[in-house]
């Protein structure tokens, strides 16, 4: 090491001299020489002189500690005085800041190792195989006998939480679950024994379990004893739980309805112990209305039970997020109507409206909401007539709501609370009949003629429906032979809107006459002893006879003119008990109480009604599944040979014409051209008429029904007349032939004949063209 002053070494050196050298000049080997060499090497060998075990980079206390040591070998003197004076020069520890400094930066070694996703899987296999040694003990049948004997003996509740365990592992495997973050330790995966389990539990375990918590039965039946009240409940509380909750995951997994029927019976025995869980109680009520809306019909009707049966105990809690959930499922699944389809819909309502019985405040909230919302769809599609707006209100979600809120209503009545939304619900009803009152939608007109009736009848409120009836009879005409024939009548029931094409059928006037019929007659049962009945069938009476006057088809005046024979007879019974009536008007009370005297009586009308309704029913009965009622098709017989002779003629008469068009035109050719004329001018005006009908002439022999009888008969008429016609035209052409043989020789008498021919042959065609 040399000094400042040359190459003297540190022995030679004063106190003095080293102190003021110190600074400025550095050991061998320092940091600086060092820092000069380190340029020179690359980074891959400096990577490796740290990589190197007993090779470490000396920093600067560590080289200063070195020199000090030293200066103890070379002066010892120097050194002692640095004790006695300066002690803490000489202690100081040996961590280095400069090591700190290096070892904060990480330098990745000079070739990295690839992770791979097999050491991954081990792990996880690891952990899964470590997890199944732990938990997954076999199910088997034995065990289940075992457990059944066990519980009907003594049940405890070591016992109840084993076969809760079980019970979960044979639910997971309907889901492919593995139990989740809390798996059983039970495993099943045999059909037999999984059946032989779930029939235990669902059959017998609540039995025992009941026996074991020792509940009393409740006094009053509208009250239930919750589990929760018994002593051992603290040691069951878990386990209960855990099987409520697979028994909702085994509901959810079901799709034979037999095991969903049974599955569903159990749940209804155990809604105490949902009702303990509000969590699990919310769950199944979900899964429940689920069932309700969309199941087989069994299904349905016990899913209804259980969501019944938790709103009668719980009902300040479950009521009305029930009653919302419920009417949202309604309408999402009556979007679509079918004869199979329409039951299901018809259940909804009502079960739906049971439910709103339940509690008036909490009906009228929803009422109210639901029903205004219907209100503004009506008055957007009366506001902007556009199609969507429209459409927002003719469809089967919005008749169906309607008619439900009609039926609502009507159930709950007498009710201070609902009475007022009886008035809007008839407004709204009343506009949708006027939004578009064209004869495509008479379907949806007598649906809501329908809902107005069943509000009037329960409610005891007059609604005018019959203007709505008549205004029917008065855009149709019925006398207007149809265009079409169908091959069977029109549902009306499952229908909103006719096509163009059903309009011209025989069955859509056949099928509305006898729906104004039905609907006539309903109206006027429920109105049937009211004291102003004569009144209030007087424009129905005038009415009525001025369509018997000016329609001529048999078959629609027969069941019109019965209507009114009734009404009319209907109207006499009223009036002679009204002149026997000692009370006058203004008195109320006695006016219902004469009219509820007539009500238990009977009035010709009403008798009537109670007869034609069993048959009815059975006859909505056949549409609604489907069959196809043969006395309504009652075609005509077509005799093909006939038809054959006609075209022979045909055929026959077009030889004569061809043979014609080569004589002169003088004599003979008069009388044949006058009769193709003829011809031509019947068949222009045949197309004309089955164009207007939208018709091809092959069509026309297919018009069936009893309205077409008297036609056909006059036809084939025409067909023996076409026929004789055409021997008398062979007569004649067999005597023009001989004619020609003698070229300008006819007599008076001959020329005579064929005028009178001519004559005759005019008046049988205009004829047939009248007809």
């Amino acid at each position: 090491m040399a000094g400042p002053g040359g190459g003297r070494a540190l022995a030679e050196l004063t106190l003095d001299e080293f102190l003021a050298a110190g600074s400025d000049s550095e050991p061998e080997g320092g940091p600086e020489e060092e820092e000069e060499e380190a340029p020179t090497k690359g980074p891959a060998a400096r990577r490796q002189e740290k990589a190197r075990p007993g090779r470490r980079k000396k920093g600067k206390a560590s080289e200063h500690k070195d020199q000090l040591s030293r200066l103890k070998d070379k002066d010892p003197e120097f050194y002692k005085f640095l004790e006695e004076n300066d002690r803490t020069l000489l202690n100081f520890d040996d961590s280095d800041s400069s090591e700190e400094e290096e070892e904060k930066f990480h330098v990745p070694p000079d070739t990295l190792e690839e992770a791979s996703d097999e050491d991954d899987d081990d792990e996880e296999e690891n952990e899964k195989v470590k997890r199944k040694r732990v938990s997954f003990v076999p199910v088997s049948l034995k065990m289940v006998e075992g457990w059944k004997k066990a519980a009907e003996t003594r049940l405890t509740p070591k016992l109840f939480h084993e076969i809760t365990q079980a019970f979960k592992a044979a639910v997971a495997t309907t889901k492919g679950d593995s139990g989740g973050a809390d798996p059983s330790k039970f495993q099943v995966t045999d059909a037999a024994v999984f059946n032989a389990l779930v029939s235990f539990c669902i059959r017998d375990l609540f039995h025992c379990l009941q026996k074991l918590l020792l509940l009393k039965p409740p006094k009053n039946k509208l009250k239930v004893v919750l589990p929760s009240t018994s002593p051992l409940w603290s040691k069951l509380r878990l386990d209960v739980k855990v099987y409520l909750s697979c028994t909702i995951q085994l509901l959810s997994c079901l799709t034979e309805a037999s095991v969903s029927a049974a599955v569903l019976q159990h749940v209804i025995s155990t809604v105490p112990y949902y009702l303990s869980f509000p969590k699990q109680c919310r769950v199944l009520l979900k899964q429940a209305i689920n069932l309700w809306s969309t199941g087989e019909e069994t299904v349905r009707v016990l899913a209804f039970l259980v969501l019944n049966k938790i709103c009668r105990y719980k009902k300040e809690v479950y009521l009305s997020p029930l009653l919302k959930q419920m009417y949202i499922a309604f309408v999402k699944n009556s979007r679509f109507t079918s004869p199979n389809a329409l039951p299901m819909i018809n259940f909804m309502q009502r079960t739906l409206t049971e439910m709103y019985a339940l509690d008036t405040h909490t009906s009228y909230q929803h009422a109210f909401i639901y029903i205004r919302q219907l209100a503004i769809h009506l008055r957007s599609a009366m506001m902007v007539k556009k199609k969507e707006n429209f459409q927002s209100v003719y469809n089967w979600q919005y008749i169906h709501c309607l008619y439900f809120w009609c039926r609502v209503l009507s159930t709950i009545y007498p009710s201070e609370v609902m009475e007022p939304l009886i008035y809007p619900l008839t407004q709204v009803i009343i506009g949708c009949i006027k939004l578009v009152p064209t004869s495509r939608f008479y379907p949806l007109r007598m649906h809501c003629i329908r809902a107005l009736t069943l509000l009037s009848e329960n409610t005891r409120t007059f609604i005018p429906v019959l203007p709505f009836i008549l205004e029917i009879f008065q855009q149709v005409d019925f006398n207007k032979k149809p265009g079409r024939m169908s091959a069977k009548p029109i549902n009306f029931a499952v229908i909103l809107k006719l096509s163009n094409a059903n309009l011209q059928e025989k069955a859509f006037r056949d099928g509305l006459i006898e729906q104004l019929y039905d609907l006539m007659l309903e109206y006027l049962h429920c109105q049937a002893c009211s004291i102003g009945f004569p009144e209030l069938v007087l424009p129905t009476v005038i009415q009525l006879k001025s369509f018997l006057k000016e329609c001529k088809i048999a078959n629609y005046c027969k069941p019109i003119r019965q209507l009114l024979e009734k009404m009319q007879e209907n109207s006499a019974y009223m009036a002679s008990r009204r002149q026997k009536a000692t009370f006058g008007v203004a008195s109320r009370e006695s006016v219902e109480q004469w009219e509820k005297q007539i009500k238990e009586e009977g009035t010709p009308l009403t008798k009537y009604y109670t007869q034609w309704k069993k048959l009815r029913e059975k006859e909505i009965q056949l549409e609604i599944s489907g069959k196809e009622r043969l006395e309504d098709l009652n075609f005509p017989e077509i005799k093909r040979k006939r038809q054959e002779s006609k075209e022979e003629d045909k055929k026959e008469f077009k030889d004569l014409f061809e043979l014609d068009s080569d004589s002169d035109e003088e004599n003979v050719g008069f009388p044949v051209k006058g009769k193709g004329k003829a011809k031509q001018a019947s068949d222009d005006s045949s197309e004309a008429s089955s164009k207007e009908y939208g018709e091809e002439d092959d069509d026309d022999d297919e018009e069936g029904g009893r309205y077409e009888i008297e036609d056909d008969e006059e036809e084939l008429g025409e067909d023996s007349d076409s026929e004789e016609d055409g021997e008398e035209a062979a007569q004649r052409s067999q005597g023009s032939r001989k004619q020609r043989s003698c070229p300008r020789g006819m007599s008076r008498s001959d020329l005579d004949q064929l005028a009178q021919g001519e004559e005759d042959i005019v008046e049988d065609l205009t004829f047939s063209d009248d007809d």
